[in-house]
Order: structure tokens, then C-alpha cells, then sequence
């Protein structure tokens, strides 16, 4: 694993949100051959956010047909209940939000037991303090740059203060934890993530609407962001 003083290597992890539902698996297959790191699960409830999305048995149904991991972004209100299923499904990684969360310890703690590497999310408006006292249980740190619910909104920059506090704060006390963004990253808005401190980045209408198709914009979005790292 990287040190907390090494480049973390960059991933580009596509959400399937705006993809073909009809031909989901094949899309999915092609992403992984076009050189994504990761399949991104968008899991909304219609309680927490107002979209309904992805079950744990569609996630299943696809996970025989890729190499690649999976994680489950869980825009879910207290989802404990789901986590067992998820991880079951083949996610392994469980992204849960610090605003959903009644006991946050409790259930980062269930998706270690599960075998799963445990995250936080946290919302444009949520304040970094809010999850500084569960970094020693997490892998990763999701960082929102748009509102959760809905694809193809507008990146909001003000995150990138955010995101180098909290790698400040990873440096000096010494974890080794990656930071994600998600929403609006495409090729005008990736190098600054990346500069901030993100090394994983969420893609979903930049993927699917670049006119050169999925290998481009895997490979553009990539080298933009590796070359901010350098």
C-alpha cells in the first residue's frame, strides 16, 4: 500500500447512474476494458435523496462479468440494514454518509467486520470536523462536490479547501487513507480536484458524453489529473 507521503496512484471510478439501464452489464464491461479502475454503484433510497437507483441483486447479477471492484456510494438513511447485501453483492468497498448516520462508528465498524473497506461521506455543506474523529476506521474519504441525488450537476469548487485540509490532516498524523470526489468531475474541473488532494474521481456524464467514447475520456481524464499530481 502507499504511504501517507507518496503520490497515491490516480483511479477513475465511472458511475453507471446515466448509463443504459436496458444494457447495463455490457456497459460496465466496456468501462473496465476502456480502462477504468473501478465501477462506481450510485444505492439511493428514495428517502435520503429523491431518486431511487441500484439493488444489491442488480449489482449482483453484474459482478460475475467484471475483473474490476466495485464500490457502493450508499445515499441510503441509516443503512445498516443494507450493508450485508451490498457487500454480499460484490462491493468491496461501502461508502456511507457522515449525514445518514446515526451511530457513524458503529456502522463503519460493521462494514470492516463485513470485510469490506469502510468510507465517509460528507456533503458540500457538511463541515470536514464531522468526520475527523472516525478517520482512524476508514480507507477512504468521499468528498461531494455537487448535492447527492442527481447526475449532471455543476461542480462546486468551494469543496477544494476542504479536500486540502483533510490531506493536511491525513499527512500529519500519519494515515493512509485516499480521498474521492464526486460530481462534475470532467476535463475542466479534474486537475484542480487533484490538486486539492483527490487521487479517486467519481466520472458520470463526462464519461458517457464524451463523443470519443469511454477509452478517451478514461485516459484524458487520467493524464489531467496525473499531471496536477506531479
Amino acid at each position: 500500500m502507499s504511504t501517507p507521503s507518496t503520490p497515491r496512484p490516480i483511479e477513475i471510478s465511472p458511475s453507471v447512474l446515466t448509463a443504459d439501464y436496458s444494457r447495463l452489464g455490457e456497459v460496465c464491461v466496456e468501462l473496465e476494458n476502456a480502462g477504468a479502475d473501478l465501477i462506481h454503484w450510485d444505492v439511493m433510497d428514495g428517502n435520503f435523496v429523491p431518486n431511487l437507483s441500484f439493488g444489491a441483486e442488480v449489482i449482483a447479477s453484474i459482478r460475475p462479468l467484471l475483473t474490476i471492484p466495485f464500490e457502493a456510494h450508499l445515499m441510503v438513511t441509516e443503512p445498516t440494514w443494507i450493508l450485508d447485501a451490498m457487500v454480499n453483492a460484490g462491493c468491496s468497498t461501502v461508502m456511507v454518509h457522515q449525514e445518514a448516520c446515526l451511530h457513524l462508528h458503529r456502522t463503519l465498524g460493521r462494514i470492516r467486520e463485513l470485510g469490506a473497506t469502510p468510507a465517509v461521506v460528507i456533503n458540500p455543506a457538511t463541515p470536514l470536523e464531522s468526520i475527523i474523529e472516525v478517520l482512524d476506521l476508514v480507507d477512504l474519504v468521499l468528498i461531494m462536490s455537487v448535492n447527492p441525488g442527481f447526475g449532471g450537476q455543476s461542480y462546486i469548487a468551494s469543496v477544494e479547501s476542504k479536500m486540502r485540509r483533510l490531506r493536511e490532516i491525513i499527512s500529519d498524523r500519519g494515515l493512509d487513507i485516499d480521498i474521492e470526489i464526486d460530481g462534475g468531475i470532467a476535463p475542466p474541473t479534474i486537475a484542480a480536484a487533484a490538486s486539492a488532494g483527490a487521487n479517486r474521481f467519481v466520472v458520470g456524464s463526462a464519461m458517457f458524453r464524451d463523443p470519443q467514447g469511454f477509452e478517451h475520456a478514461t485516459a484524458e481524464l487520467r493524464s489531467l489529473a496525473s499531471a496536477a499530481t506531479i
